[in-house]
């Protein structure tokens, strides 16, 4: 039996730009949010500290060469770079994926997920935001643009470690719905590729949730990924009326975060009506804790470990048995702002590679 494809997201906010110290002060990275992150009840599990890789800047080659040979530990087969894009050919945190490419190194599969999406400093009034400011505007200023986008990527699309599908590589779109004429941008970045000589098309994988995915092979998209954070509540959403009220006053009244057991929250985290789908790519979430970031004005879950993320991922790779292409994404990689990692730390050290290395080989022998 083929084994399954498994790609997870790489975040490459752990080196400081110019854009991050005016925003945010001299030296800003995502470890800064990381490291300053406090406990916000009883056994939280926070600041999360790293282990084996330290806190790393992604400018130095030997991390990301130690990041490869971790991930294929964990028996993940390439990487998802988030790439960013905003129009008029503006990038941000590009360094380290064009010096993959430019090294050659690591010599570890990988494609694109194109992050389309303003950033924005809130401004909360307790749990509401009360203003935004936009400190990059996303933005879609026509065919020109598609092209420059495409062009600026090329290297990389020729490059032998791009992963490709049936020959076709892919390129992920995190919120389709936010481009004006997502059809267009397919059609066009299709043609170019072609034209190329590269592929006959993309493999594209568009972003989605359990309510919309059902669109998105209708604007041209191959595959879809359903956002988790709705999933992930349902063990709160399940239950009564009156409990729900007692949380909502909680959440919303109290201002303290919506805990939700992550044993529990798991076993939504498959939906076999959904995921069985063709057309829809599962994700393993080894945890959620956005609190570095955002303090307690969301979700976290609790308690998780890799013994339960073991289970997950029996349960997915299970699934993804009698499909066709058997594709998985992990979310994420190094998402340390977000609580969800398969990097080493303190706490679990590689415990997350290794209950995903054990699953995987439990499974596809």
């Amino acid at each position: 039996m083929d084994k399954p494809l498994i790609i997870a997201y790489y975040l490459p906010q752990y080196h400081p730009i110019p854009e991050n110290d005016e925003w945010w002060g001299k030296g800003f990275t995502e470890w800064t949010n990381v490291a300053k992150a406090k406990p916000l009840f009883k056994g939280h599990y926070q600041p999360k500290i790293p282990a084996d890789l330290g806190f790393y800047d992604l400018r130095i080659p030997e991390v990301r060469e130690q990041q490869a040979q971790l991930a294929r530990e964990a028996g993940i087969d390439g990487f998802c770079y988030w790439h960013y894009w905003f129009g008029n050919g503006k990038e941000l945190l590009e360094k380290p994926f064009k010096e993959v490419v430019e090294s050659g190194k690591p010599n570890f599969p990988f494609c694109l997920g194109w992050a389309n999406e303003n950033w924005e400093a809130k401004i909360w009034n307790n749990d509401k935001v009360k203003s935004r400011k936009i400190l990059i505007e996303q933005t879609y200023p026509g065919i020109k643009d598609i092209d420059n986008h495409f062009y600026s990527l090329i290297k990389a699309f020729k490059d032998p470690r791009y992963i490709k599908i049936k020959n076709q590589p892919i390129f992920h779109i995190y919120q389709p719905l936010n481009h004006p004429n997502i059809r267009s941008f397919i059609d066009r970045w299709n043609n170019l590729i072609s034209k190329e000589g590269i592929a006959n098309k993309f493999y594209f994988i568009a972003g989605a949730n359990d309510s919309n995915y059902t669109k998105m092979a209708e604007y041209g998209f191959d595959a879809a990924i359903i956002n988790l954070a709705g999933r992930m509540e349902m063990p709160y959403k399940s239950r009564g009326i009156i409990l729900r009220a007692i949380h909502y006053f909680i959440r919303f009244t109290l201002h303290k975060p919506l805990l939700i057991s992550y044993k529990k929250s798991i076993n939504y985290l498959w939906n076999e009506e959904i995921d069985s789908k063709e057309f829809i790519i599962p994700s393993l979430l080894p945890n959620w804790d956005h609190s570095p970031r955002s303090g307690n004005r969301f979700s976290i879950l609790t308690n998780a470990t890799p013994q339960l993320f073991k289970k997950l991922c029996i349960r997915i790779l299970n699934g993804v048995k009698n499909k066709k292409n058997k594709i998985i994404f992990v979310k994420s990689w190094n998402e340390w702002g977000e609580g969800n990692y398969m990097e080493p730390d303190l706490k679990f050290g590689k415990g997350y590679i290794n209950a995903l290395a054990e699953a995987k080989k439990e499974i596809y022998p």
